[in-house]
């Protein structure tokens, strides 16, 4: 992918596009992808980064929702246990199975989700990752040898998927641009057009690096904007209620030896009744997540000390070696974009996470709510109400076996490199150096290069966040290489000394929240 050709591609086109999509998480890649392989005229504008938002915020799980089963939603773990499926067979370099195991120290409890699992295990049929199965003490602890073991009577262990958001988001973006999508990455959508009727005929973009500005018409526009859809609403129809209601979850990310092996936790009870993980990711421990209602929106949302004590003191309670505030590498937050529903009194961890395709009077198509495991799905959804609304030829989606960029089903995933899939080999191949420019995790001068030139990185917190995961992962240690990456960027991008200086600046006060003081 590279900006420029792609704004000169934008700039060329003198037709109206078939789809226009605002917004480059998973919902708005995923509907690229999907038009774009039915053959339309599809171009996609993100306002900051692909997956800068929720996208790349998630538990890193590809999953039914166990807990949608606790609650009676069997209709979406159908749905999401179908799609989870699909998108480990389309993506085997960047989604893998992982086995979860719930420790109980009741004598019923082993039995009561033992049955509830085998029931998720129906559900996936042929798509199934594996059988679950009942555990003694010794079996659970061979597991998980790091969990509470006072009390411990045995577990149950299932299978569910795991992935690495946000480079699965950079590979959909690719996906899309081999299917003849154009994206691009920090255009802002300043407003709609519409005709005489008052339909919508387009948008207003501006290019947030250099003030272009962009008048850009389209048969059909989609608003994917996640927990900023209601924005792009009040810009088609002012004084609409409200459409998404957000929720903040965040996660925090301890060092491998507190679960010390490769099966995650899964604690089926907290404080507030929803489930616990404690997942290995990339030699790491992710731990979360929170559900907490929230009134104001960001692009960086912060963590609350609440939830980051509500974290740590519900792994305290199953983990033998309890962590504290200092063994946190790194905490983030991201934003639900939960679809709102009737009821103002329901709590956000009971509303649904079906997603909504919603189509104006003048219109604009909004997708509201969903979750990552079910984005083709919910492209599929939005595309083919987009042909019905721009009147569009009518083609049949090819995403449940359309394989993502990359595509290895040979992936070695104790390389550190696997989620590059078939594209590794190449980045290894150009001169800048395979050494780690860090001991705590991996990232060369061949990556960065590839990065920018590659997969459409402009800044340094776009290397370091997204293309690598390394804010994520160790924030202090992140902090310490950003001026090394910054300096490899601005010699492959042709960027000068105040380029370096103001973008580990800004880095640093992104980083900043990814810290806890």
């Amino acid at each position: 992918m590279n900006r420029a050709q792609n704004l000169k591609r934008l700039q060329s086109r003198k037709k109206p596009w078939d789809i226009v999509i605002i917004g480059g998480g998973a919902s708005g890649i995923g509907s690229a992808i999907d038009a774009a392989s039915r053959g339309f005229k599809t171009l996609l504008l993100e306002k900051y980064d692909f997956a800068k938002g929720t996208s790349s915020r998630s538990t890193k799980l590809v999953h039914g929702g166990v807990r949608y089963l606790q609650n009676g939603d069997i209709s979406l773990v159908i749905e999401a246990l179908r799609e989870r499926g699909i998108m480990r067979k389309n993506a085997p370099h960047l989604v893998q199975d992982l086995s979860f195991v719930i420790p109980s120290y009741d004598w019923w409890n082993s039995p009561f989700y033992g049955l509830g699992l085998k029931v998720y295990d129906m559900m996936a049929g042929k798509l199934g990752l594996g059988p679950s199965t009942l555990l003694d003490r010794e079996e659970t602890l061979a597991l998980i040898p790091n969990v509470k073991k006072e009390g411990l009577r045995g577990g149950v262990i299932y299978h569910d998927g795991q992935f690495d958001d946000a480079r699965m988001a950079v590979s959909m973006a690719q996906t899309a641009e081999n299917h003849g999508a154009t994206l691009v990455n920090y255009l802002s959508v300043e407003g709609l057009i519409k005709d005489e009727s008052e339909m919508i005929t387009g948008v207003t973009a501006k290019d947030t690096l250099n003030g272009d500005t962009y008048t850009i018409e389209a048969k059909v526009v989609i608003n994917a904007t996640g927990v900023f859809s209601d924005s792009v609403i009040q810009m088609d129809q002012p004084g609409t209620p409200a459409r998404i209601r957000p929720s903040q979850g965040i996660h925090l990310v301890l060092d491998g030896s507190f679960l010390d092996g490769k099966h995650a936790i899964m604690v089926p009870q907290t404080t507030d009744g929803r489930v616990l993980f404690a997942v290995p990711w990339n030699d790491y421990v992710v731990v979360g997540t929170t559900d907490t209602a929230i009134d104001s929106i960001d692009f960086e949302p912060k963590p609350l000390e609440e939830e980051i004590d509500f974290v740590l003191e519900n792994a305290s309670a199953y983990m033998s070696r309890m962590p504290k505030r200092e063994d946190v590498l790194s905490v983030f937050s991201g934003l639900r974009p939960l679809a709102a529903s009737n009821n103002d009194s329901e709590s956000t961890k009971e509303v649904s996470r079906h997603h909504k395709v919603m189509v104006s009077t003048s219109g604009l198509l909004s997708i509201l709510g969903g979750k990552w495991t079910t984005y083709r799905k919910i492209a599929e959804d939005t595309i083919n109400t987009a042909i019905t609304v721009g009147g569009l030829p009518e083609r049949k989606c090819s995403t449940e076996l359309l394989p993502i960029h990359g595509y290895d089903y040979n992936a070695d995933w104790s390389d550190p490199m696997h989620a590059y899939g078939t594209d590794a080999e190449k980045i290894r191949e150009l001169s800048f150096g395979n050494d780690s420019l860090s001991e705590a995790f991996y990232i060369s001068p061949n990556m960065v290069h590839w990065a920018c030139v590659e997969e459409m990185a402009v800044t340094l917190e776009d290397v370091l966040a997204r293309r690598h995961r390394g804010l994520f992962l160790n924030a202090k240690e992140t902090l310490r290489i950003a001026p090394v990456v910054a300096q490899l960027m601005a010699e492959f991008l042709n960027k000068d000394e105040q380029w370096v200086s103001e973008q580990i600046h800004a880095f640093e006060e992104v980083a900043s929240t990814y810290l806890i003081p």
